[in-house]
């Protein structure tokens, strides 16, 4: 369903007429996915630009235009991206992608066993170094009885200081209780939370927002002459924030 609002090809049909349903009871559904994949390529670079030169993107989906080892790369050219992704699809096609990039892997496991991928990361990564670890639109497709607020604080346990987690999560509000229906029945239902709920991800994460804060996505440092960021934000139900380890 987001790689359809992305305006990608790598989607099934049942996937589409399900992003359609959602389009219909959100208008602003595909809005929501562009202006959350902008919001990743921002913080990326942000992080990239702070010196950071490996990232862990968990939960990372299809690949699509402005991938995080492409924006990383930009800043950095020996930026180091891990991929997680529990989706056999997903790994596949990004595998092929990748197999010219000695700087990029992807793996398959679950964002729910972080304790998992911590362990695989740590044969490829260096966590004596400086990471970014990323749960971009990622969070919300797990249950509270899967402990969802366990995963950021697994995953940052053993990063060294000046780590950086990045989170985006759709929010709670009257639209978005309406478009969660198009997601039933799924593997992953949506499930919605509130500002202050996404908020207390980081802070069990032990790290500390750095400026503006967690924020409608479209308002996370947007690019210079950016137009109408205020009127797009009151349109995305999406928060995000960027958070340093002391």
């Amino acid at each position: 369903m987001y790689d359809y609002w992305l305006g990608g090809k790598d989607n099934y049909e049942a996937d589409r007429l399900a992003a359609q349903e959602a389009l219909r009871l959100n208008r602003d559904a595909a809005l929501c996915a562009r202006e959350n994949r902008a919001f990743l390529g921002r913080a990326v670079r942000f992080v990239a630009e702070s010196g950071v030169r490996q990232f862990l993107d968990v939960g990372a989906g299809l690949p699509a235009m402005g991938n995080v080892h492409e924006v990383a790369q930009s800043v950095q050219a020996d930026a180091l991206t891990l991929y997680v992704d529990y989706d056999p699809v997903v790994v596949l096609h990004g595998r092929a992608l990748l197999a010219t990039d000695d700087q990029t892997v992807m793996i398959d496991e679950d964002l729910r066993r972080p304790d998992r991928i911590a362990a695989r990361a740590g044969g490829l990564l260096d966590f004596s170094r400086p990471v970014c670890v990323l749960l971009v639109a990622s969070l919300h497709f797990v249950r509270t009885t899967e402990d969802p607020y366990g995963i950021p604080q697994r995953l940052m346990r053993d990063t060294a200081p000046g780590s950086f987690l990045v989170i985006s999560h759709v929010v709670k509000t009257p639209v978005t209780v309406r478009a969660a229906a198009a997601y039933e029945g799924a593997s992953a239902p949506v499930v919605l939370r509130t500002p202050e709920q996404v908020g207390r991800m980081f802070t069990v994460a032990g790290v500390e927002l750095v400026d503006p804060g967690l924020v409608r996505v479209p308002s996370w440092r947007p690019e210079p002459g950016t137009a109408f960021v205020a009127a797009t934000s009151a349109r995305v139900d999406f928060v995000g924030g960027v958070g340093r380890k002391p």
